[in-house]
C-alpha cells in the first residue's frame, strides 16, 4: 500500500466517522423534538387544592352488578369523596368498611362517596362489592383515564371535593374512621 491510499484511507475513516456522527446528533435532535412537541400538547395539569375538579364519566358497578353511567357534574352541589382503589390493595381494603360505615350518614347530610376501582375486571371488582355490601357508587376506570387526569399515583388515594366542585383536600395512603369522617366534616353542604 503507498502513501497515497494510506492518506485516503485514513481520509474515509474520517469522513465515515463524521457521517455516522452527524446521523446520530439529527437522530437525537429529533427525539427531543418530538418528546418536546408531545408534552408542550399533552394536558399535564395537576390539580390542587382550590382548583375546580374535573369532570369525568365512567361506567359504575352497581350491587347488582348492573353497569350505570356516572359523572361527577351529577353530584353538583353535594361534598363529594373520591376515592381511587384496587381490589389488591390491603390498605384499600382496610378503609371500605369505614367507608361504608358513614356512607349512610354521610349521604343524608349531603355528602357522596365515589369509590373508583382500578382493577381490571368488572368481575373482581363486582365480588369485592359482594364482600363488603357495598351501597356507595363504584365506577371502573379500567383505561386508568380518571386515575391519569387527576394525576393518582399511589392507591389509596383520596380527593374531597367541596358542594361548589373544589377540590378542598387530596389524602394519599389508607384512611382511618376517625380521620375520615374528619375531612366528611370539612366538605358538607351548607344547610
Amino acid at each position: 500500500m503507498n502513501l497515497e491510499q494510506i492518506k485516503n484511507k485514513k481520509k474515509n475513516k474520517k469522513r465515515n466517522r463524521f457521517i455516522l456522527r452527524t446521523s446520530i446528533l439529527v437522530v437525537l435532535f429529533a427525539a427531543l423534538a418530538f418528546a418536546l412537541v408531545s408534552n408542550l400538547q399533552a394536558d399535564n395539569s395537576v390539580y390542587q387544592v382550590g382548583d375546580q375538579a374535573p369532570d369525568f364519566k365512567l361506567q359504575q358497578i352497581n350491587k347488582n352488578n348492573e353497569l350505570e353511567t356516572i359523572q361527577l357534574s351529577d353530584f353538583k352541589g353535594k361534598g363529594v369523596m373520591l376515592n381511587f382503589w384496587g381490589t389488591w390493595c390491603k390498605p384499600c381494603e382496610k378503609e371500605m368498611p369505614y367507608m361504608q360505615a358513614l356512607y349512610p350518614k354521610y349521604k343524608e347530610k349531603g355528602i357522596e362517596i365515589i369509590a373508583v376501582s382500578l382493577d381490571n375486571t368488572e368481575l373482581v371488582v363486582g365480588g369485592f362489592i359482594d364482600k363488603y355490601d357495598l351501597t356507595f357508587p363504584v365506577p371502573h376506570d379500567k383505561t386508568g383515564e380518571v386515575r391519569d387526569l387527576y394525576n393518582i399515583g399511589p392507591i389509596p388515594s383520596t380527593i374531597f371535593i367541596n358542594p361548589d366542585g373544589k377540590i378542598e383536600r387530596t389524602v394519599i395512603g389508607a384512611l382511618t374512621l376517625e380521620s375520615l369522617e374528619g375531612y366528611l366534616q370539612e366538605i358538607l353542604p351548607e344547610q
